[in-house]
């Protein structure tokens, strides 16, 4: 042994000449152990890239046989039609094309010309449907098979000429149900890797379906699939090699550490069995004198093993956990130890819904860095693997979740709260959490238990130049609009001008310079005073509109040349427009603080209007549960699920703007088409600042004691009154200690008529109230 006793009990010091051997020889025993799994692994990559190579190959087959069956029926049922009958009854001919072929969605025929395609109104007609018919007119093989969205129905199109000859009597446009292919695809396993259904071949292309490994790295290149625009690209899997890529060398370098550390474990093998010399020999006591000497000395207590080390206590302010957001004070309620347990907290929320990968952003904000380091640091304590983008808009955290498919990503933001302020918008599984699901990480916290032995992933990614490209090849302004763009110091500041510069228009950037300080103004755009110096550099330059940004980006605010403020509820009469007439009959969703025009506006361009509560994540649920393809908010959120994703982004809002202003078939100026959205008399949002937790039991004892006798009601979310002239609203923020009110109306008249009636009210609540109207 090397460490013995006496028998007078003293302790005998350890032979480091002999444990050296064996302490050495294990370590070089799993060093080698450790370098042939890597050589396992460096040989077997080949063949694990192979295998993904050949699932790829076998779905596309897979995929071509199965447009195959389906142009060829498609062809045989337009076949059995009289193709001289097609434009003259093309409702028959459309009818019994369905009666041959009842899983066909939709038939259309056009001319041989396309003529009407030609000169159709493409923000109506479709852009992709005239894309894919004016290029079949070239083609001289089978039918191109390409998608389309119907309302929220993705679905197979074709194009076919009608009758024989080089010259078609018409043209048939086809839509099949997509499930077929989607069933195709998914039959198919991807190996260890992960396989993507791509519309386009290259990686900026229309992700249709995805199934395998989320972390797998997607290559540049996808395999294209016949006679179609689809594509099928392959990611290979990520194995974890540090040796370097060369098998004989990491055989090597096994066989010399396994070798040696046998080598060294005999060596000490063999010392061990040497007899120990005389001094260290433990020589008999008789039995009663051992145990005379265990009287004397008492029986030796056992010391129990030391007790694992602790983390430090935090103390967690209940108060930082709010309705749809995490958000303090730095270095008074808001620290990296609270954002480190929250990152555990939120991993272990991901752990039990079986989701392992989390999108890390930050805003501008000073403590940003530090904030979103520690926050990661939680999260892969609790096992999550970590995908860091650095600094960028709150959107392009979302945007992540959906470009790496995790579906997880937390933005580390204080919006547009004071520097001083940072926070975290949390989404897990899709999901923007709110309310009892931000609670939720907080009872987490408090209770103790989270894991921190987890030993999660870090990678840094730069996602920027695939978002500004990703909006760039969706929107594009028909001709140049001269724009000035202020983002308040605030983040958008490295993003929006490049974005609206990709779109075709000319960017002059005001207080573009990212400054956490935001020593110029507040990055709040909902608050006038906060747009002043937009709209008189928008009237020195002679720019066509003004835009401005929130502290993270989520939001925007629009000033005309005119120097006038166009509220975001008649910004969302624009896009409600716009995409009614491409999705008909599509859910509009705005919040409780739009105006009541709203509502005439929606339905006079064929859609459902819904008022809901404010909020990004209750807006957001909202839209999952009704599949609206749009939604905005009075504070300047706007949510287009029609060509983008669902998620309320301010630099692709001011996009979508932009491509309707400079698309505007009538050749109006932006002040001309905002005349177009009615407009009565208004306020901005007017706040009364309360101490924290009263402006929650103020608006419960409001619903209870304020009577509107001759007003509509809604109280989803405060309480609003409406006259058939005007309304008014008084809700509790969910984000600061203050009451929310705002007041609409068709005249002056009317609108002091019902701050009246609302100052009544609200000081028979509390009569101490100081009212900012």
């Amino acid at each position: 042994m090397g460490l013995s006793w006496g028998s007078s009990g003293a302790r005998v010091a350890p032979d480091w000449r002999r444990l050296l051997p064996l302490a050495v020889g294990t370590l070089a025993l799993l060093l080698g152990l450790f370098a042939g799994w890597q050589t396992w692994l460096i040989a077997d990559e080949g063949h694990a890239n192979d295998r993904v190579h050949q699932a790829q190959d076998e779905t596309v087959r897979a995929i071509a046989a199965e447009l195959d069956r389906q142009r060829q029926a498609v062809r045989t049922a337009l076949d059995a039609i009289d193709p001289a009958a097609v434009l003259t009854d093309p409702v028959s001919a459309a009818a019994a094309v369905k009666a041959r072929l009842p899983q066909v969605l939709d038939v259309q025929f056009y001319s041989p010309g396309m003529d009407e395609v030609l000169h159709a109104n493409y923000r109506q007609f479709g852009y992709a449907k005239a894309a894919q018919l004016m290029a079949a007119q070239g083609e001289t093989g089978p039918a191109v098979a390409q998608t389309v969205y119907v309302g929220s129905d993705r679905r197979l199109s074709f194009v076919m000429p009608m009758g024989a000859g080089i010259r078609p009597v018409a043209w048939a446009w086809i839509e099949m149900p997509f499930a077929p292919l989607e069933q195709a695809f998914n039959a198919i396993s991807p190996a260890s890797g992960r396989l993507d259904l791509r519309q386009g071949d290259d990686r900026s292309a229309l992700s249709l379906l995805s199934h395998g490994e989320p972390s797998a790295q997607l290559e540049d290149t996808a395999a294209a699939i016949p006679h179609s625009a689809f594509s099928v690209g392959a990611a290979l899997p990520e194995a974890f090699i540090i040796l370097p890529h060369v098998w004989p060398l990491a055989a090597l370098l096994s066989l010399l550490g396994v070798a040696g550390g046998v080598y060294l474990l005999r060596m000490a093998s063999r010392a061990r069995a040497r007899p120990p010399a005389e001094s260290e020999v433990d020589i008999p006591l008789p039995a009663v004198v051992r145990q005379r000497e265990r009287a004397a000395a008492g029986t030796p207590r056992a010391i129990p093993p030391p007790a694992p080390e602790a983390l430090p206590p935090v103390t967690v302010d209940p108060g930082i956990f709010r309705a749809y957001d995490v958000r303090g004070v730095v270095g008074k309620n808001l620290d990296r130890q609270v954002a480190r347990r929250l990152g555990q907290a939120i991993g272990a929320a991901m752990v039990e819904k079986g989701l392992r990968e989390m999108v890390v952003g930050r805003d501008g904000r000073q403590s940003g860095p530090e904030l979103a380091g520690a926050l990661a640091e939680g999260l892969r304590a609790a096992g999550v693997d970590v995908i860091d983008i650095g600094a960028v808009p709150t959107p392009v955290v979302y945007y992540a979740t959906y470009r790496f498919n995790t579906g997880c990503g937390v933005a580390v933001t204080g919006s547009h709260n004071p520097p001083d302020y940072n926070g975290f918008k949390i989404v897990i599984g899709g999901e923007t959490l709110a309310e009892d699901a931000i609670q939720d990480l907080y009872r987490r916290i408090t209770s103790g238990g989270l894991r921190d032995d987890g030993h999660g992933a870090l990678r840094s990614v730069d996602v920027l130049p695939d978002y500004i490209e990703r909006i760039a090849s969706d929107v594009q302004a028909e001709r140049v609009l001269k724009v000035v763009v202020d983002c308040g110091n605030g983040i958008p500041g490295a993003v929006a001008p490049q974005v609206l510069e990709g779109i075709g228009c000319q960017v002059i950037p005001l207080y573009c310079d990212v400054d956490g300080s935001f020593p110029n103004h507040h990055p709040d755009p909902s608050d006038p005073d906060n747009l002043q110096d937009l709209i008189l550099a928008v009237k020195q330059t002679g720019a066509d509109l003004g835009l401005a940004f929130d502290g993270d980006g989520d939001r925007l605010g629009v000033v005309t040349r005119e120097g006038e403020i166009v509220y975001p509820d008649r910004t969302l009469m624009l896009f409600a427009r716009d995409v009614l007439a491409r999705q008909p009959g599509a859910t509009i969703i705005y919040d409780v603080k739009c105006t009541g025009h709203l509502k005439g506006q929606i339905l006079d361009a064929g859609g459902s209007p819904l008022m809901w509560r404010t909020g990004h994540s209750l807006i957001k649920a909202k839209m999952r549960e009704t599949g609206a393809e749009l939604a905005g908010e009075m504070s300047g959120h706007f949510f287009f699920k029609e060509r983008w994703y669902g998620f309320d982004d301010g630099l692709y809002a001011a996009a979508r703007l932009l491509e309707i202003l400079a698309g505007d078939l009538e050749g109006r100026t932006p002040e001309e088409i905002f005349a177009t959205c009615p407009r009565g008399v208004s306020t901005p949002e007017l706040k009364i600042e309360l101490a924290e937790g009263e402006s929650q039991r103020f608006m419960q004892a409001f619903r209870e004691k304020a009577s509107f006798p001759d007003a509509t009601l809604v109280t989803i979310d405060g309480v609003r009154a409406d006259w058939v002239d005007g309304w008014g609203l008084v809700r509790a923020s969910n984000t600061t200690p203050v009451l929310v009110l705002r007041f609409d109306a068709d005249n002056p008249t009317a609108l002091k008529r019902i701050q009246q009636v609302f100052r009544d009210q609200l000081f028979m609540v509390n009569a101490k109230l100081k009212l900012p109207f």
